[in-house]
């Protein structure tokens, strides 16, 4: 893997920005324009084609709430100081213990295509992840490798029947850490992402709204949770698109 490239003063800076309350308070939430610096540091192009993929996402059919309302692909790296590799196609796990809904089975969802999988934005994505995380985890906790799963979400939402992000409820994931970059909204009211301690007690609260709004959560340290999406104009499509990026030690 190539060297990241914070190289630029403004980029440095922003990370320090960024990783100051993660370190103090286990997550943070970066604006588009901050983070769009940050990944054009390290290779970002073709945005709006990154984007237009999720309109070729599979119905998620594991829903045991009976919703047809989100569509995903799914994908698992390897990530090292050297390397981006992705690994062959698997099922994606989590307990109930962490999944009360829709855990403890295997759920095979269809793979992240191929050009996806190698496109310059994502890898931008996946090596600023991988810096954030390498800065934040003390040398003698590093892996030699993080296991990491790339999670395409359309949640979709109609007059008679809101969208739910996060069905399970406020949750954690049973990883390390957990990135959630905003790729596109399309006719949805307001969704807030919320943050609590781990005695339940809100200790932060968000909205993703433009491309590239970021939050960043230690999932060994809060919960978090997202609101129902819902549609603005019942007679227009109403959808919300995510990229979420989970990292355990592998």
């Amino acid at each position: 893997m190539s060297e990241p490239l914070f190289a630029t003063t403004l980029a440095g800076n922003i990370l320090q920005t960024l990783e100051a309350p993660l370190q103090a308070e286990g997550f943070a939430f970066l604006q588009a324009q901050a983070m769009q610096t940050i990944l054009q540091a390290n290779g970002l192009l073709g945005w709006e084609e990154f984007a237009a993929s999720w309109n070729d996402l599979g119905v998620d059919r594991y829903m045991a709430d009976g919703g047809r309302y989100r569509r995903r692909r799914y994908a698992t790296f390897s990530l090292t100081a050297e390397a981006i590799a992705r690994k062959p196609h698997q099922p994606h796990y989590q307990s109930r213990d962490y999944n009360t809904l829709n855990g403890g089975i295997e759920r095979w969802f269809k793979p992240v295509l191929p050009a996806l999988g190698e496109h310059p934005a994502l890898l931008a994505i996946l090596r600023v992840a991988l810096r954030v995380i390498t800065d934040l985890t003390p040398a003698e906790r590093r892996p030699k490798a993080w296991h990491t799963e790339i999670h395409q979400f359309r949640i979709e939402a109609r007059p008679d029947a809101a969208g739910c992000p996060t069905p399970e409820g406020l949750h954690r994931d049973g990883v390390d850490w957990v990135f959630v970059v905003m790729v596109r909204r399309e006719i949805v009211a307001q969704v807030e992402t919320s943050i609590h301690d781990l005695s339940h007690r809100q200790v932060g609260s968000f909205t993703l709204t433009d491309p590239m709004d970021t939050a960043i959560v230690n999932d060994n340290r809060v919960y978090h949770g997202v609101t129902p999406v819902q549609p603005v104009d019942p007679d227009r499509p109403a959808y919300r698109d995510v990229l979420v990026v989970t990292l355990r030690h592998e």
